[in-house]
C-alpha cells in the first residue's frame, strides 16, 4: 500500500536516459546562494511540479532556484512537516486507505493535520493530482508528504556543499486556532530542526503569523525572519485589529501612506525582510499593463523598507509585467510558482543567477531518499 513503485520506476528511467547525456559540471564549492539574486521556488515551484514534495524541491534545484520555499504544519504526534493547506484537501490527496483496519480516523482526506498522525499521513497520495490552475505541472504518483528533516537530508546529498538557501513559513492559523498548533509549539518544533542542519544558517523564518517571527527572534536572534503581508492579514474589514500582526495596527504608525506603514510596521518586529503580495487582491485585472491594476507592493514600500535595512521580496509573482515592475523598483528576490523562467529574466538583466544543480545528481538523490521514505512505512 505505501509503495509508490511507479514513482520510482519513472525516476530511474529519467536517472538511466541522463547516463547517456554528456558529462555535467559539478558545482563549485562556495560561500551560500547569498550572492545571487534570489529567486524563490514557492512550494518548490508549484507550477512545474506537484506542490511541497520531495520531486517539486529536486526540479527546483534542477531549474536553479537560488531559495526553496516551502511550508510546515505540525501533526497530532508533533512531527514537522511539509505541507501548506491546514487541512489534507480532496483536490490534491487521495485516500489510499486506512493505517491500520477500522482506523476510526479514517479516511483521512477532509481532515487537518494537527489531528493526524505521521503514520496516517503517509498513507495518502499526495502527488497524483495536478492543479486545475497549474495545467503544465508534473506528477508524480504516489508521493507521500514528507518531513522537514527527510527534506533537508535529500536536498544536502543533492546539495553537499550546502549552498542552497531556504525560506521556511510557519502554518498557524490566527483566526481559528483550534485548527492548528499554536505559535509556541511551531517555534519550538521547528527550531529544534533547524537547529539540527547544518542549513540553519542560510534559513528564513516566514510568517504571516508575526507572533511567531517576535518568538523566534527571542529565542534564536541569528536567525533570519521573514515578514509576510497582504489585504486581508494586514487591516481587517471591520477596523478592528487584525489578529496576525503580533497586536500591531498599521494605521499607528507614521507612514504617510499604507505602504509605509507597511515596512514600518515589519521593521518595528525585528523583521529582516519585508515579503508583500505583489498584487492587492482587490485588483479586478492580474497584470499592470491593464488597466485598472491595482499593486499591494509599491515602489514606496520597497524604499521604505530598505530605507529601513530591510530587504523586500514579494510572492506570489507569475507575470513577467509583475516581475519587469518589481525589478525596476530594485527588489531584492522574487517569490515564483515558475522559478526556471524567473531566472531566464534574472540573467537577461544581467543579475547573478543561481547555478543550475546537475541533473544526474539529483535525480539520484531523489530515487534513494523517496526509496528509503517508502521502506520506512512500508
Amino acid at each position: 500500500m505505501f509503495a509508490p513503485l511507479a514513482l520510482v520506476a519513472n525516476l530511474a528511467s529519467e536517472a538511466f536516459m541522463i547516463l547517456a547525456s554528456p558529462a555535467q559540471r559539478p558545482l563549485a564549492p562556495a560561500a551560500s546562494h547569498r550572492r545571487f539574486f534570489d529567486v524563490q521556488a514557492h512550494r518548490g515551484g508549484r507550477g512545474n511540479t506537484v506542490e511541497n514534495t520531495l520531486p517539486s524541491f529536486a526540479w527546483a534545484l534542477i531549474h536553479g532556484a537560488t531559495t526553496l520555499e516551502l511550508d510546515n504544519g505540525i501533526t497530532k504526534d508533533g512531527h514537522v512537516v511539509v505541507w501548506h493547506d491546514e487541512e489534507i484537501t480532496a483536490a490534491k490527496c487521495i485516500d489510499t486507505g486506512p493505517l491500520y483496519p477500522g482506523d476510526p480516523d479514517f479516511p483521512y482526506v477532509g481532515k487537518f493535520i494537527a489531528n493526524l498522525t505521521l503514520a496516517q499521513l503517509r498513507t495518502i497520495d499526495c502527488g497524483s493530482k495536478r492543479q486545475h490552475g497549474y495545467p503544465m505541472q508534473l506528477t508524480y504518483p504516489g508521493t507521500r508528504i514528507s518531513t522537514l528533516q527527510e527534506l533537508f537530508d535529500f536536498v544536502e546529498c543533492a546539495d553537499p556543499h550546502h549552498e542552497v538557501l531556504w525560506n521556511i513559513e510557519s502554518k498557524v492559523d490566527a483566526r481559528h486556532p483550534n485548527r492548528t498548533f499554536g505559535v509556541t509549539d511551531f517555534v519550538e518544533k521547528q527550531y529544534e530542526v533547524f537547529k539540527r542542519s547544518p542549513y540553519k544558517g542560510a534559513i528564513t523564518y516566514q510568517s504571516f503569523d508575526w507572533r511567531t517571527l517576535v518568538a523566534m527572534k527571542q529565542l534564536d536572534s541569528s536567525i533570519t525572519t521573514s515578514a509576510l503581508i497582504d489585504d486581508e492579514t494586514g487591516v481587517m474589514p471591520d477596523n478592528s485589529t487584525t489578529p496576525w500582526l503580533a497586536g500591531l495596527r498599521l494605521d499607528t504608525f507614521p507612514g504617510p501612506t499604507l505602504s509605509a506603514q507597511v515596512a514600518q510596521a515589519a521593521h518595528h518586529i525585528r523583521a529582516d525582510i519585508l515579503s508583500p503580495s505583489a498584487e492587492s487582491f482587490e485588483t479586478p485585472v492580474p497584470d499592470p499593463e491593464m488597466e485598472g491594476y491595482v499593486a499591494f507592493t509599491t515602489r514606496e514600500m520597497v524604499e521604505e523598507a530598505h530605507r529601513l535595512g530591510m530587504l523586500v521580496k514579494p510572492f506570489t509573482v507569475n507575470r513577467m509585467n509583475i516581475v519587469e515592475q518589481l525589478l525596476d523598483w530594485r527588489v531584492d528576490g522574487i517569490i515564483t510558482d515558475y522559478p526556471d523562467v524567473v531566472r531566464r529574466l534574472v540573467q537577461q538583466r544581467g543579475l547573478p543567477a543561481a547555478p543550475k544543480y546537475p541533473k544526474q545528481r539529483v535525480l539520484g538523490c531523489i530515487k534513494e531518499h523517496l526509496h528509503r521514505q517508502t521502506m520506512m512505512f512500508h
